[in-house]
């Protein structure tokens, strides 16, 4: 699984010894951002991206295709490339698959992602996606011939086609006799509804080959991977750890923590009880809430931190799960963990059983009388647990940037206590 994005040389809020201390095995960097600034040319200078961020691990680099979505109303796309306007100082800048690959070339990533045509899932113009679905396989093979660094760098290509079945069908056959070392499934987590995203991801899947890595663009919600792997999915990247971190939420098993919620002014719990790391370790939910609800950068970093260690830790159960045979198993317990008082979203449903796994819907209603006798133990009610992907829709996350800020040097005195006091009464429990 790829872990985290590198837009201008970093990963927001973190470091490179930080990410490698959480075990993360590959970053992202984005191709169109990195051409920008600081450009491909200082990078390749100085030695490629590995060297230029200080990162020993796997890289892998987009083909800056997916800005034709988030940047569509300043692109203009014919069967040359993309000419893109740059938000930034206006300059415009054509981007072709000869070009993407020649600055993924110079960038230096251990993967590299082909240009595709990207149209949004959820247009309404099926004209336009069977020229996208074609263009895709035109320009595999320009990608292709452009590629000067094979046996050092890993070409995917990206199958195409939006929700139509003939398109995808289309899609694959076209890119799997192209042979390349790796598959992505692109063209979703658009907006489009999640039982029509998951019947692609199942369709995808099973037209791909099994021996080579198959990976889902653009996915990040712990639930989505989850069902994404049962379909038979090895990759997938987001920023969605660390940018709903901005948002001052925290990934737990159960789903979500809202931490500007006032429910955590006096809750001197750690985020996960189950996480072992630093941030779980060292700080409280109180400690954390003031932070979040202003905004602090601080407050960002550490809830980042804790995101990443979370979702590699599921990243990590569900491979033992998969290893030890036992995925259905995983997948079931998962699911309930996450809907306690039942009412799986029927999507989630629809996944499972495309996987050939069946639910236990009356284990989720049970986990609801469970609620109910934690509260009244008086432990806190799961109210602010929010499952991460109860959404109909399957979309990327968004959200806003951490506003500025700073912290007062006694803003870390009593945190260490706090959860030393909270360990020590469920040690007097136990």
């Amino acid at each position: 699984m790829r872990d985290a994005h590198v837009h201008a040389g970093s990963v927001k809020g973190l470091t490179s010894q930080q990410l490698l201390d959480l075990q993360c095995q590959v970053i992202l960097g984005n191709t169109y951002h990195l051409e920008n600034r600081p450009g491909a040319e200082l990078v390749a200078d100085m030695g490629g991206l590995h060297s230029f961020i200080n990162w020993p691990r796997g890289m892998l680099t987009d083909s800056g295709g997916f800005q034709m979505v988030s940047l569509l109303h300043l692109a203009d796309i014919n069967e040359e490339g993309v000419t893109f306007q740059s938000p930034t100082d206006g300059k415009r800048m054509l981007l072709t698959p000869e070009h993407s690959i020649q600055v993924q070339n110079r960038l230096g990533a251990d993967i590299i992602m082909a240009l595709d045509d990207v149209v949004p899932s959820t247009a309404a113009d099926n004209a336009r996606f069977e020229e996208a679905t074609h263009r895709t396989t035109r320009w595999i093979d320009r990608c292709i011939a452009a590629h000067s660094r094979p046996h050092e760098q890993n070409l995917f290509a990206i199958v195409q086609g939006g929700l139509d079945e003939r398109l995808r069908d289309i899609s694959l056959k076209g890119l799997v006799a192209r042979n390349t070392p790796g598959y992505a499934i692109g063209g979703l987590a658009g907006g489009e509804d999640k039982r029509s995203f998951v019947r692609v991801v199942s369709q995808c899947t099973a037209g791909l080959p099994e021996g080579k890595p198959r990976y889902v663009m653009g996915i990040g919600y712990p639930l989505d991977i989850v069902i994404c792997s049962a379909l038979g999915a090895d990759m997938y990247d987001s920023v969605y750890p660390t940018r709903t971190a901005r948002f001052g939420v925290a990934l737990v098993p159960q789903g979500v923590l809202k931490l500007k919620n006032a429910a955590y002014v006096q809750d001197y719990r750690p985020l996960d009880e189950e996480c072992g790391c630093m941030v779980c370790r060292r700080y409280t939910r109180a400690f954390l809430h003031p932070l979040a609800a202003k905004g602090l950068p601080f407050a960002a970093s550490l809830i980042s931190y804790h995101n990443i260690a979370y979702t590699m830790r599921l990243s990590g159960q569900i491979r033992r799960a998969i290893i030890e045979q036992r995925y259905p198993s995983f997948v079931r317990e998962y699911v309930a963990q996450q809907y306690p008082r039942g009412g799986v979203p029927d999507w989630v449903i629809e996944g499972c059983q495309l996987a050939g796994i069946e639910l236990d819907l009356r284990a989720a209603g049970q986990g609801a009388a469970n609620g109910a006798a934690k509260a009244a133990d008086g432990t806190a009610p799961a109210a602010e647990h929010v499952p991460h992907a109860e959404e109909d829709t399957c979309s990327r996350a968004t959200a806003p940037a951490a506003s500025s800020g700073g912290i007062g040097k006694e803003a870390g005195a009593c945190e260490s206590g706090s959860l030393a006091a909270w360990r020590q009464e469920q040690q007097g429990h136990g």
